[in-house]
């Protein structure tokens, strides 16, 4: 009975390994969101990484311009309207700035 109490002799202690995980989970949301444009629970569902991470990878990406919201629509999962994000630069809008020739 004792033996089944123990704790395991790999597990984490005081956070050893805690980064190298969630850098783990960010490469791979990264990528997901470059592949396709997705909401984040399409990302959360395919990854199995919790939607809270998502979010706050989601948050530091749009402080660094890294993601951009290429559409609103309605998530096929939830059927809410959601943003779709991307992190592919080939598929950010472009700026258009308005010419300053009027027509006349």
């Amino acid at each position: 009975m004792v033996d089944t109490l123990r704790t395991p002799v790999n597990s984490l202690h005081k956070g050893q390994g805690k980064s190298t995980h969630f850098q783990t989970q960010m490469k791979q949301v990264f990528v997901t969101f470059y592949r396709q444009p997705k909401t984040m629970l399409m990302v959360s569902i395919e990854t199995g990484i919790l939607r809270a991470n998502i979010c706050r990878y989601v948050a530091k990406w749009k402080k660094q311009n890294c993601i951009k919201i290429v559409r609103q629509g309605i998530c096929p999962i939830s059927k809410h309207r959601a943003g779709f994000y991307t992190t592919n630069p080939e598929l950010f809008q472009p700026i258009v700035e308005p010419s300053n020739t009027a027509k006349q």
